[in-house]
């Protein structure tokens, strides 16, 4: 990837020149110098970082610049080789959620991304359109519907959890409920269950885990999902779920609000159902 080469999932929907502020903003110039610097005026700067905001559902401008370059930053550096160092890095960051005095881990809930099903082949000959339309049956449910299980094989043994798994889903009215269930490596289990809409509007959550009680969901690109994790009122992280194209595995990004870790966490899901 280019160094000018918007990072994928958030960067989908912006324009050229919204990302353009949203790099002079991470490199640590002010609406005011970014202004000078483009030759606009200081309004025209802030309503593009306001259509940013909008467009992805993060709620700080400069939260949304480090995001973006954390991200470009993750895929410059990942050897898509695989080569035996970045597997290491991935199994120093894929934690799942926050863990407790005693080390047991906990998951942060996920939200399903609601998105456009595959389309299937055009004019199948007739040999093809029993087969075709079975296919079809499958796939064409949106990516996130069903159930994930967390790949734990890259984290410490003794910090795996015994199970991870989440179920997602759709409504008719274009809401998704979401079930997960944690068993951590003590046996201990957390659950927790949230109902919401893909429009930025905070929605309880309900279950037994207590580090968390609110969800805001956008969705920025047919395959990411962004959301907003919040605890009395306050923002604990930013997360980015984007699904692969096989549609059988999903990554994780996270961005904690709450402390000042810059380090760019990820985890990931296989599909079981």
């Amino acid at each position: 990837m280019s160094a000018n080469q918007p990072a994928p999932g958030l960067s989908a929907c912006l324009t050229d020149r919204e990302m353009e502020i949203l790099r002079l903003l991470v490199a640590g110039h002010t609406v005011k110098t970014i202004a000078a610097r483009l030759g606009r005026s200081e309004t025209s700067i802030n309503e593009r970082l306001r259509s940013a905001r909008r467009k992805t559902g993060v709620g700080s401008s400069r939260e949304l610049a480090r995001l973006l370059d954390l991200q470009k930053t993750c895929d410059e550096n990942i050897d898509l080789s695989g080569r035996r160092s970045a597997v290491e890095d991935l199994a120093h960051t894929a934690t799942v959620g926050v863990r407790g005095s005693k080390g047991m881990i906990v998951m942060l809930i996920a939200i399903p991304l609601a998105a456009v099903g595959l389309i299937v082949a055009a004019n199948p000959s007739a040999d093809q359109i029993g087969t075709s339309n079975a296919v079809h049956g499958a796939v064409s449910r949106p990516p996130l519907a069903g159930i994930w299980a967390l790949d734990a094989s890259l984290m410490p043994e003794k910090e795996r959890p015994q199970r991870v798994t989440m179920t997602f889903q759709p409504s008719q009215d274009g809401k998704w409920t979401t079930r997960v269930e944690i068993v951590a490596p003590d046996g201990s289990s957390k659950h927790s269950e949230s109902t919401a809409a893909l429009d930025g509007v905070p929605v309880p959550i309900t279950g037994n885990m207590g580090f968390i009680d609110t969800v805001a969901l956008r969705q920025p690109a047919p395959d990411t999902l962004v959301m907003t994790l919040g605890k009395a009122g306050t923002r604990v992280s930013t997360r980015v779920y984007t699904v692969a194209k096989d549609l059988k595995s999903m990554t994780e990004t996270i961005v904690w609000s709450s402390d000042n870790r810059q380090k760019l966490e990820t985890t990931h899901f296989n599909r079981i159902d």
